[in-house]
């Protein structure tokens, strides 16, 4: 079945893909948000380089646009989650470079370098991360307009939108005073007041118009009594198979929605004897998550774990 599978998912991938992969990759679809997608809804398609073949950290993995032509280039430390590392390349539609941003442990870290679409520079700069947020802060250090003028030199100018930071005044490398943007897959817009690169308060309007105070641009989605009670929820709650010898780690993914509900759990990888279901199972039981906010902003937020398995007989 699993081969039928791969075959059928071979010929839907777009012809500038199939040279790509071989029986040892894998091909995922993904949609405009870069969740997992379907065949008939889906903008991007994923390929992870010999992910067969167990212990070859890093992986490579690409991402191809709908079209066929290139998205994004770069690798994974882990097979079963995407944990990216090191140099990623990401590409506009004409296949022109539009950034070049390097990551350790999944977060952008180092020199950051923008592009326009076609092909002239538009940012470099430096992530900074402060450990409270998903996306570091990036210190702008020089920003050319699409005529090619640049209006940030060493450190200070005006600065216009660009992997959503919206557009506002850089004073020596850092946001400064009052800042405006959009996010698009969101569908909110917002004001922000900064002090030499510190939020000091925000409001988002969604698309309903409602306002939204914040002082904190992102909320990773938590457990209300903390992750170490989820942990321990799914310790006492998972069956392991009474299989002897049956040792190893399932990896479960799942959406924590607007108002706290867990949805769409999914196994990536488990360890068989029904230990998938069961994973599926223990997670769904727990009940009671503070959902993901994008400046004040609820929304929904993808999650995943491994949970290790170690059978006592």
């Amino acid at each position: 079945m699993k081969t039928i599978l791969f075959a059928a998912l071979f010929l839907l991938v777009p012809k500038l893909c199939v040279s790509q992969l071989s029986a040892n990759d894998k091909a995922t679809y993904l949609d405009s948000l870069h969740n997992i997608g379907t065949a008939e809804n889906y903008k991007y398609i994923r390929i992870i380089k010999d992910y067969n073949i167990p212990n070859k950290e890093p992986y490579q993995i690409r991402d191809y646009y709908k079209s066929g032509g290139i998205a994004m280039k770069g690798a994974t430390a882990k097979r079963m989650e995407i944990s990216k590392t090191g140099a990623f390349l990401y590409f506009y539609e004409n296949g022109k470079r539009k950034s070049i941003i390097n990551y350790e442990n999944d977060k952008p870290y180092g020199g950051y370098f923008g592009f326009y679409e076609s092909g002239e520079k538009k940012v470099e700069g430096e992530w900074i991360d402060n450990k409270e947020t998903v996306i570091p802060n990036i210190n702008i250090k020089k920003y050319w307009d699409e005529k090619g003028i640049q209006i940030v030199k060493d450190g200070s100018g005006f600065f216009d939108e660009i992997y959503g930071l919206g557009k506002g005044k850089i004073v020596n490398n850092f946001k400064d005073s009052i800042w405006v943007g959009e996010n698009k897959n969101f569908k909110f817009t917002y004001t922000e007041h900064y002090n030499k690169g510190e939020l000091i308060s925000g409001v988002s309007i969604d698309s309903n118009n409602e306002e939204h105070k914040y002082t904190v641009s992102e909320v990773r989605p938590v457990p209300k009594k903390g992750m170490d009670d989820f942990y321990k929820h799914i310790g006492r709650t998972f069956r392991t198979p009474n299989v002897e010898g049956l040792n190893g780690k399932i990896y479960v993914t799942f959406v924590v929605e607007k108002d706290g509900s867990i949805n769409n759990i999914k196994v990536l990888r488990d360890i068989g004897y029904g230990s998938g279901d069961e994973a599926i199972r223990a997670v769904s039981s727990y009940k009671g998550w503070i959902p993901g906010e994008q400046r004040g902003i609820k929304v929904r937020c993808t999650f995943s774990m491994p949970i290790a398995v170690s059978s006592s007989r």
